[in-house]
């Protein structure tokens, strides 16, 4: 009998992915549980298994294509007496028959404005009176035009925007302060959703191969929803870096002694499980840096929860899967936790649910190297820790015995990257080094649950 897999229910808000990888083709014969390909949608990539045994009959999707929940991707040629398919159910329904959804359809463009007419001739050249080449309007003019009160323009310069791009509905085509957050209100969704570029005017490229021999590849989801997502960020929040260092020399001593205990539960006790409960603490002390900005209706959205996000390096780009509750939890339980998170995150197993929801995030560069950097913030929080590579560095100590007074510390960068808008660079540099206080002071952040 015929066996047609479809692609399954992916989570809230998912109703499609792009196919990333076909691993088996006309012919294969497949076993229960194997790979038949792997997909990615804006949230996470995941493998597909096949729900049965049997001879792939026909594969009816090519990478590259973006496929809707319920569309057919493989049929299957089960040759054994009964099949009872166990996979996670479709869209598709008995009643939906075989026939196979479209595998990707682009929305009709929308028709480009045109001119009031008041009869339904063809268009054809305008009646008199004749047209008065002398008043083409240009941008200099346009901006001349522009209707705005004080306030207005005040609003306008805040959030960045542009009067001229911006239709008042006041008397006179006069802007409103209404107007301004409608068409900020408007950008933020089209670039949310996708439907803007990854860049605000992409411009066409020139021809690279009349100098030499390039590559094209194609940009993958997970890639270009980064893109869209850092994008949006950078275009929205006004960014400043505040940077600082913690002495971690007896934080690493205590790692090393605790670090059996996370391992016997299946974990790994790194620096990123304190990074954790310091910055849980600290959310707590400053509680702006744990909110969100509202400009539309001007309120400072400020979370009771705790939620953070721990940025995660994969061979299909950067995900931010997130610890919840992280103030309820001690060390050793945050390492298992981050532990598995990581392991899953990099095994495509990770699922929509987790990557959502947080409420500050943490980027650790450490394992690769670098002094510093600046973290671009993971809108909408309003604030994102950056951590480099720790060094030994020869740091003056008064209590010091050795001669000269110095003494060789391992010191830890931090990079912290904040919306201006919400946060006064002073207390970037308490939040900074309230946490470093913490890492210094590693008793403080023990609690072994």
């Amino acid at each position: 009998m015929a066996i047609e897999f479809r692609l399954p229910e992916l989570g809230e808000a998912i109703d499609k992915a792009e196919v990333a990888t076909v691993l088996v083709s006309a012919g294969d014969r497949v076993q229960k549980e194997q790979t038949l390909l792997a997909i990615e949608t804006d949230k996470a990539a995941m493998d597909l298994p096949s729900p049965g045994e049997g001879v792939v009959e026909a594969v009816h999707v090519k990478v590259g294509d973006v496929v809707s929940v319920g569309a057919l991707l493989v049929t299957l040629r089960n040759e054994g007496s009964e099949y009872v398919e166990d996979s996670p159910k479709s869209l598709e329904t008995e009643a939906a028959g075989t026939v196979e959804p479209p595998i990707q359809q682009s929305p009709p463009e929308p028709a480009l404005p045109t001119a009031p007419t008041t009869s339904s001739r063809k268009p054809g050249p305008p009646a008199p009176p004749p047209p008065l080449p002398e008043e083409k309007p240009t941008s200099t003019t346009r901006t001349e035009e522009v209707l705005a009160g004080p306030a207005t323009r005040r609003l306008a310069r805040e959030l960045g925007v542009d009067l001229t791009l911006v239709k008042g509905t006041g008397p006179h085509g006069r802007i409103a302060e209404e107007d301004v957050k409608a068409f900020v209100r408007q950008s933020v969704t089209q670039a949310a959703s996708g439907a803007s570029s990854t860049g605000e005017n992409p411009v066409d490229l020139p021809d690279f191969s009349r100098w030499g021999t390039i590559e094209r590849q194609p940009f993958r989801s997970i890639r270009k929803k980064t893109a869209i997502r850092v994008n949006l960020a950078w275009s929205q929040v006004p960014h400043v870096t505040q940077h600082d260092e913690a002495d971690v020399t007896s934080l690493e001593s205590l790692r090393k002694q605790l670090q059996s205990q996370a391992e016997s539960g299946g974990g790994k006790l790194t620096l990123m499980a304190f990074l954790l409960k310091a910055c849980a603490k600290a959310l707590r002390e400053f509680p702006q840096f744990n909110s969100s900005l509202d400009l539309l209706r001007d309120e400072l959205i400020l979370k009771s929860y705790c939620h953070i996000g721990i940025a995660v390096d994969t061979e299909r780009g950067l995900l931010v899967p997130v610890i919840r509750e992280v103030d309820t939890k001690g060390v050793i339980e945050l390492a298992v936790e981050m532990t598995n998170l990581a392991d899953r995150a990099r095994r495509n197993q990770i699922k929509a649910e987790e990557l959502q929801g947080g409420s500050f995030t943490i980027t650790n560069l450490g394992g690769i190297g670098g002094t510093a950097f600046t973290p671009i913030v993971n809108f909408p929080e309003v604030a994102i820790l950056g951590v480099s590579r720790s060094r030994v560095t020869p740091v003056f100590r008064e209590d010091s015995t050795d001669k000269g007074g110095f003494e060789p510390r391992l010191l830890l960068p931090l990079s912290l990257s904040y919306d201006h808008r919400v946060i006064d660079g002073a207390a970037a540099a308490r939040f900074t080094r309230y946490v470093a206080e913490l890492l210094e002071k590693p008793g403080d952040l023990l609690d072994l649950r």
